[in-house]
C-alpha cells in the first residue's frame, strides 16, 4: 500500500499486484460458462500479460482461481463469488501492510518510536480499513453500480465470439 496525494486529500492506494488480483477476480466473476485465458484478461483491461500470469499464480496458490493449461484451458473462479471475501483477497496479495516505518520493528530507524502514538493510531486505521473489505464478498462488489455487467465497460467481448450466421438468398 502506498499513500499519496490526489487532489485535495491523501490517498491510501493498493499496489497493482492486488489490484489486479481483484481485477482478475472481478472479470472471472463476470465469465463463470468458461475458462478465460490470461491473454484475454490482458486485452481486456490493458495490463502486461507477463504480469498478469505472476499475479494469478499468487491467487491460484490461495484457492482463489483454478487455472488449466491447453487449448481449452485457462482461469476459472476456485469459489463461487458469493464466497470469495474480498478482505481475505487484499491480506493474501497485498505484500505489505506497512503504511510507516515504524510498523516494520526490525528495519525501524524513527527515533521517536519509543513514545510516539501515531503507531497506534495508524494501527487503528489499518485494522478498520481491511475490516470494512471483510464486509464484502466478491459477489457484493461485482454489480455495486446497478444492473450493467462490468464486462460492458472493457474494450472488448468474449473471446472466441460466434461468427455471423450467413443467409443466402434463393
Amino acid at each position: 500500500m502506498h499513500l499519496f496525494r490526489c487532489g485535495q486529500v491523501d490517498c491510501l492506494n493498493l499496489t497493482l499486484h492486488a489490484d489486479y488480483s481483484l481485477r482478475i477476480l472481478l472479470y472471472l466473476s463476470e465469465h463463470t460458462d468458461r475458462p478465460v485465458s490470461t491473454q484475454e484478461i490482458s486485452e481486456a483491461y490493458g495490463i502486461s500479460r507477463n504480469h498478469l500470469v505472476r499475479v494469478v499464480q499468487r491467487l491460484q496458490s490461495h484457492s482463489f482461481v483454478n487455472a488449466s493449461v491447453g487449448r481449452s484451458g485457462g482461469l476459472t473462479l476456485a469459489l463461487d463469488p458469493a464466497e470469495i471475501n474480498i478482505g481475505q483477497v487484499v491480506r493474501k496479495t497485498e505484500p505489505n501492510f506497512r503504511i510507516v516505518e515504524c510498523f516494520e520493528p526490525e528495519t525501524n530507524t524513527c527515533k521517536i518510536a519509543p513514545v510516539c502514538k501515531l503507531r497506534g493510531v495508524l494501527a487503528e486505521a489499518l485494522r478498520a480499513f481491511v475490516h470494512v473489505l471483510d464486509g464484502y464478498t466478491l459477489a457484493d462488489v461485482a454489480r455495486m453500480n446497478g444492473t450493467a455487467p462490468l464486462s460492458s465497460f472493457l474494450a472488448i467481448q468474449k473471446a472466441n465470439p460466434q461468427p455471423p450466421v450467413r443467409t443466402e438468398s434463393i
